[in-house]
């Protein structure tokens, strides 16, 4: 008999019920505007800037909206201009390079190696030849590249990197965590991230001129003195009044159902390794299935996994995958021909200028994509596996 998983891979890990206590607590109050005049006492998002700001070890942080808003207006308080070019990985999410339409500004898309992280040569060779002085850093799907060679290549050339750490909340290169190595770091606490608020978005960085410009840029009406993570009275007076009001603060609802939250992560993080880290290893077992390699130095957090079906065509994979979903497992494939659901490369992204990109374009045209929820227990995680397993011999006999 086949094996078939009775749980859904699209279910979110539940807030916790201090998150909800939170929120109705705030929701009887009324007060969900973040800057409504009860002042800075209380307010549910400067705590939540401040806690962020501390959990990365960074002085400021700006909680937004979405993490898509997060890197637009990280990149934009960086200073990326219309016109200007932004070097970028070809292994993303459709929201990486729309940030960056969104500027007006054009996309130097960088190839990829087989780990599924932005390739070091490459990436000073685009720079050296398109004269890029920003790249926004996208550690997709928790792949985290080799940091120390990325940033000592944006030290030499002058680039300044904005980090998307998305799906990173908690990572590591060689001990130092994600959204560190950069001018900014942007994260998300979408529903399928380490922390789930439907939407939301955060803006780390030591740098107060940045801080402050994104703070004047979110939409705070001139009440930033309500920010608890923010630079001093003087560097806002160097901006304030230069500043676009974007509009994309987060609401206090989102910071209430966010913080007590914050310290689940390790927990949670751990979970999730221990989880992938199982199904990688009975899935390795089968001489058609590869998995990225992963060095020491990377802490991942793997809140989905990726492995590639080896010596099989397109049509052969997407045999696999029907039987697969079939039988409880959708599996994601980048290398359809047209994006589906939070699947696309850069071929799918038809306002970025056409860019040859053969290797990036022969990896992830054989890349297969799992979702984890925290929910799986082990032995949903084992028959995973299995109904992978048996797709595979099923579809190719």
């Amino acid at each position: 008999m086949r094996a078939k998983l009775d749980f859904d891979l699209a279910t979110p890990e539940a807030p916790p019920e201090a998150s909800i206590e939170a929120a109705v607590k705030l929701l009887e109050s009324g007060f969900l505007f973040r800057y409504a005049e009860m002042g800075a006492e209380g307010n549910e998002a400067a705590l939540l800037e401040q806690e962020f700001a501390a959990l990365l070890g960074r002085k400021y942080c700006i909680a937004v909206n979405s993490g898509g808003s997060a890197i637009f207006l990280a990149l934009k308080a960086a200073g990326v201009q219309a016109g200007d070019k932004v070097l970028l990985n070809a292994f993303t999410l459709a929201p990486v390079p729309g940030a960056i339409e969104h500027l007006h500004a054009e996309p130097v898309l960088v190839e990829i190696n087989e780990r599924l992280v932005i390739d070091p040569s490459d990436l000073r060779a685009k720079a050296e030849a398109s004269g890029a002085r920003y790249l926004l850093m996208s550690h997709m799907r928790g792949h985290v590249a080799d940091m120390d060679a990325i940033a000592a290549i944006c030290q030499d050339l002058g680039i300044m990197m904005i980090e998307d750490c998305a799906h990173t909340m908690g990572a590591t290169w060689n001990g130092v965590q994600t959204g560190n190595f950069g001018l900014a770091g942007a994260f998300s606490s979408q529903s399928y991230k380490q922390f789930n608020t439907g939407e939301g978005g955060l803006i780390v960085t030591d740098d107060e001129d940045l801080a402050a410009r994104a703070i004047l840029m979110s939409g705070s009406y001139m009440l930033y003195p309500q920010h608890k993570a923010a630079p001093p009275e003087a560097v806002f007076a160097r901006w304030k009044g230069r500043m676009a009001n974007h509009s994309m603060r987060m609401s206090a609802l989102v910071a209430a159902i966010l913080r007590p939250q914050l310290p689940l992560l390790a927990a949670r993080n751990a979970r999730w390794r221990k989880m992938h880290d199982r199904i990688a290893e009975r899935l390795r077992s089968h001489q058609l299935i590869r998995l990225p390699k992963r060095p020491a130095a990377e802490d991942y957090t793997p809140t989905s996994l990726q492995f590639f079906m080896e010596g099989l065509d397109q049509a052969q994979i997407e045999a696999v995958i029907k039987d697969s979903t079939a039988h409880g497992v959708p599996i994601k494939f980048f290398g359809g021909d047209t994006p589906e659901g939070f699947t696309s490369r850069a071929p799918h992204w038809e306002y970025v200028s056409p860019q040859p990109l053969p290797r990036s374009e022969a990896i992830l045209g054989r890349l297969c994509d799992i979702r984890l929820p925290l929910g799986l227990s082990d032995a949903q995680a084992d028959t995973l596996a299995q109904v992978v397993l048996e797709s595979l011999s099923e579809a190719l006999p």
